[in-house]
C-alpha cells in the first residue's frame, strides 16, 4: 500500500513527541516519531526488535549502559529485552521499525 506524507496521522505522545504508523502487519511495524528539542524517549524495554534511523536532528542514544551521540544519517539496532532510550538535542525525526509489530501502538 502507499501512504503519501500528508495523509499520516499524527498521534501527540507529550509536548515534545509525536507519532505516525507508517506502516505495519503482524510481524513488522514501522513508525515516525518528531521530538522537539529535549524531547526524551524515557529509558524501556520491550520484547520487540527495534531499529531506528535518524532522519533529522541528533540524539543521545542510551542501550543498556552505553551512550553515543547520533545524527541524521546515523542508525541504531536495540535486541529484545535491552534497555534503551533516546534525548533530543535538536529538533529531530526518528524512523523507527519494530518486529513484531507494537500491539500496543493500536490502542
Amino acid at each position: 500500500m502507499f501512504l503519501e506524507s500528508t495523509d499520516f496521522v499524527w498521534e501527540k505522545i507529550d509536548e515534545n513527541l509525536e507519532r505516525a504508523l507508517i506502516g505495519f502487519d503482524d510481524s513488522l511495524m514501522q513508525t515516525i516519531v518528531r521530538f522537539k528539542k529535549g524531547g526524551i524517549g524515557y529509558l524501556h524495554h520491550h520484547f520487540h526488535s527495534q531499529c531506528a534511523f535518524i532522519a533529522k536532528g541528533s540524539f543521545e542514544v542510551q542501550i543498556e549502559n552505553e551512550k553515543k551521540i547520533l545524527s541524521a544519517g546515523d542508525s541504531f539496532f536495540v535486541p529484545s529485552e535491552l534497555v534503551h532510550g533516546v534525548v533530543c538535542l535538536e529538533d529531530g525525526i526518528l524512523v523507527e521499525s519494530f518486529s513484531p509489530a507494537r500491539k500496543d501502538f493500536l490502542s
